[in-house]
């Protein structure tokens, strides 16, 4: 698929360049051209966050997948995420939200999240912009309109060239402009859950500038209790172009309103599959703006770069049972909770429930700039590339705490105290990032392309604020404690590869590449064993952390029998070992530290093969990612029936990373019945994995640990396989009828959990009696059968 994706890409653009160039009347014909925005007949690859004059994709040497809109649109996947989950190699999602525009996504084990506290270790850009949100290395799909994607590329390995959070692979996202897009194009489609959506876009050209908006509305209710979801998204481009010169204002609006309530345990879901835990939601409202620019100084010799803005609020609202609730931790003078609270200790004590409320208001502020030569060196072809990016980040975060009862829905019943919500986190934060790169690939025959690239990252962090101690056991409880530190990293990262053509069909590679993540802000500010912060949004104290460090090797092959795309194939084998790996080690069912747990190892195959032969295309893939602690270190897991005394468990080298699984599998279809009906199928397999909480995969359902605990829970998530169905009728030229199946076997299956404990009973109602609390799996289940149906209409 990788192959012969690119080289659709490659028909479609020089076919709309085609059609531009023989217009028929030449006083409506478009100005020449940019280079930049030509692609030949070969498949053409950006190596870089900016865009250059990029490689063929038998000079890389590395995996690479790439989709186009056209994929995205014909498959009607709801997001970016939700195709990758799809349709790339090596790549699953888990839904640890419980919401579909929040998925975790995995690619080769390394994961691109949009919840706090993931260790992040993918790097997202899109139009040269990384997206990794300063605060957390987060990433939030929700807020990547798909309406305004052109392109999707990702890359795997350690590549320094694209900068922190590079561990295990890049993904780079292009939008659409008025020049390759245009027209314009409606869409409105609904269905199950309530589901009810409407796009619309609109591209095109006048003299040497060009224009491309495009704007959605999606509401659902969900399928889950207290599951509704709001996205409102929004994209312009205008450019000015001439056969020299590039230049682009883009502007992305996001709105979001999605309520992820997580993990529930497996005793409700089998009493009730659609119910909820605790209420959990986040808003996210996003304005930015990315200038980009290109000067072509001859067809060898380009300058690129691009300068940005980024406001982003975040609102988040977590439910949660009360971790302090009757505690036996607690050694405090007795308190009598039939009264009303005489103190904000008795307040804690005896209130079920908490809701933890916060708001986070990152700024983000940055430039690149990149040039690009690809003038013969020595009498060999040559491409090298200089580059220098650097952005400024101010971030302010702040959390409250309010108590209470719990209501049958288990959301909060608010308790009227002068005790009660209570500011217990305020911090603000600074990230400055600078980063220089240089890449160059030789040639010195047709066979032989040697690829070698540097890269210098400095990071400054900066942390002033305070935490109040909310764990009632403590002694300091309700103490504030000053927040504040200075941290400094830097790192130089290589890489060197090496690929072989035989002929353009086939390719050969090899390669080695390291690639850094530093410390957040988030987990500088959470990462004494000592003070323990709620999961994962607090903070307590800021001793020093150091920074991960990646380090891959890689090889692998891809070829196009007979070079008419009717069988493509690739394989691929990379290992990847982290250094001084970060994770948020928990210390109780709500509360843990980050901490540098020793080295991490990912390693595995990806294979596929696939093609096109007349109205038929397919592809079949599977993946093999065995990921596994390589370091031993404690954590808390007391419904784990290893547990000693304290309710720790003790992780050695070969355990495996809970919620990757070792075997994935995919088998993707698509038959034009008619020239105007298209159906397609999806197949996606998967292994089961391990929950988290069971980290020494050593948990044994029925066993009683030292503490006294019995887990009823196995510590393990399931293997399964789910089939979806698309099909698309272009009734006319301009009006096609579509229709999404998912999950078409409404089998239940889960992508994510924990081993923890439950504090209610099947039926939902709460257990009083902590005694009483049970210790089991809880796993946010995936959506049942779903049907969509819609209509899309386009006009030149």
């Amino acid at each position: 698929m990788t192959p012969r994706s690119c080289l659709a890409v490659a028909i479609v653009a020089g076919l709309a360049l085609a059609t531009r160039a023989f217009a028929d009347d030449p006083a409506d014909a478009e100005p020449p051209q940019n280079p930049a925005t030509e692609l030949p007949q070969v498949n053409v690859i950006s190596t870089t966050p900016l865009e250059g004059l990029g490689l063929p994709l038998n000079q890389i040497p590395s995996a690479v997948q790439t989709a186009d809109s056209d994929a995205m649109q014909k498959q009607a996947t709801l997001d970016l995420a939700n195709y990758l989950n799809a349709n790339f190699s090596g790549v699953t999602a888990s839904e640890s939200a419980a919401n579909p525009f929040q998925l975790d996504v995995y690619y080769h084990g390394f994961t691109a999240s949009a919840l706090l506290g993931t260790p992040e270790g993918l790097s997202v850009y899109v139009d040269g912009v990384r997206v990794n949100e300063a605060f957390g290395d987060t990433v939030n799909w929700d807020l990547i309109p798909q309406a305004a994607i052109s392109k999707v590329t990702l890359m795997s390995g350690s590549n320094p060239v694209f900068g922190l959070n590079t561990l295990g692979g890049a993904l780079m996202v292009r939008t659409k402009d008025g020049h390759d897009e245009p027209g314009s194009e409606l869409e409105a489609y609904g269905g199950s859950f309530g589901r009810r959506s409407v796009e619309g876009s609109t591209g095109g050209t006048s003299g040497n500038f060009d224009y491309f908006f495009a704007g959605n509305w999606f509401d659902e209710d969900g399928w889950r209790q207290f599951s509704p979801s709001t996205v409102k998204q929004a994209f312009g481009k205008i450019g000015w172009q001439t056969d020299r010169t590039d230049i682009d204002l883009g502007y992305t609006f996001a709105d979001t309103n999605l309520f992820g309530n997580g993990a529930a345990p497996e005793s409700m879901l089998a009493y009730r599959r659609n119910t909820s835990y605790t209420p959990d939601f986040t808003d996210n409202r996003l304005n930015g703006l990315n200038l980009t620019a290109s000067q072509y100084f001859s067809d060898t010799l380009v300058l690129a770069g691009n300068a940005f803005y980024r406001h982003l609020r975040t609102r988040a609202g977590n439910g949660n049972v009360n971790d302090s609730y009757l505690t036996d931790e607690y050694e405090g003078d007795p308190i009598d909770c039939t009264t009303g609270p005489s103190d904000r200790a008795a307040l804690t004590y005896c209130s079920p429930g908490q809701d933890a409320s916060s708001s986070l208001l990152q700024i983000t502020r940055g430039f690149g700039i990149q040039l690009s030569d690809s003038s013969d060196l020595f009498g060999w072809a040559n491409q090298g590339i200089v580059g220098a990016e650097y952005s400024d980040s101010d971030d302010t975060f702040g959390q409250s705490y309010r108590y209470g009862g719990l209501a049958p829905d288990r959301s909060l019943i608010y308790l009227p105290s002068p005790f009660n919500n209570q500011k217990v986190i305020s911090v603000g934060g600074s990230n400055r990032i600078a980063g220089l790169y240089v890449t160059d690939t030789l040639s010195p025959s047709a066979l032989v392309h040697v690829t070698a690239s540097l890269r210098y990252n400095r990071n400054t962090e900066t942390l002033d604020g305070y935490s109040i101690d909310s764990d009632v056991a403590d002694d300091d409880f309700d103490e504030p404690t000053d927040l504040a530190g200075r941290h400094t990293f830097t790192r130089l990262n290589p890489a060197i590869g090496l690929t072989l053509t035989p002929d353009r069909n086939l390719t050969f590679y090899a390669s080695y590449n390291e690639a850094s993540r530093t410390p957040t802000v988030i987990e500088l500010g959470c990462a004494d064993p000592e003070a323990p912060c709620g999961l994962p949004n607090d903070f307590a104290s800021d001793p020093p952390l150091k920074q991960v460090v990646a380090r891959t090797g890689e090889i692998g092959a891809r070829g196009d029998v007979g070079g008419d795309q009717r069988l493509v194939w690739s394989a691929d084998a990379f290992r990847t070992v982290n250094s001084d790996d970060l994770e948020f080690v928990a210390a109780s069912t709500n509360a843990g530290y980050f901490s540098n747990v020793g080295d991490t190892r990912r390693q595995g195959v990806d294979l596929a093969v696939g093609g096109n032969s007349g109205a038929f295309n397919w592809r079949v893939a599977y993946s093999f990612v065995d990921a596994t602690y390589q370091s031993s270190f404690e954590v808390n897991a007391e419904a784990n029936s290893t547990a000693d005394e304290d309710g720790n468990i003790v992780v050695h080298a070969g355990d495996r990373i809970p919620l990757i699984p070792r075997h994935t599998g995919r088998i993707i279809v698509g038959y034009d019945v008619t020239p105007r009906w298209n159906v397609g199928a999806q197949m996606l397999a998967s292994a089961g994995s391990y929950l988290h909480g069971n980290e020494n995969n050593a948990n044994r359902a029925g066993e009683t640990n030292a503490q006294g605990t019995t887990p009823t829970g196995s510590g393990r998530l399931p293997g399964y396989a789910v089939f979806n169905l698309q099909t698309t009728f272009h009734a006319t030229k301009n009006l096609d009828l579509f229709a999404r199946v998912a999950n078409v076997f409404d089998r239940e299956y889960a992508t994510a959990g924990f081993l923890t404990t439950s504090s209610f009973n099947p039926d939902g109602s709460f257990r009083a009696d902590p005694d009483d609390w049970t210790h089991e799996n809880a796993v946010s289940p995936a959506a049942p059968r779903a049907i969509w149906g819609g209509v899309r209409l386009r006009f030149d």
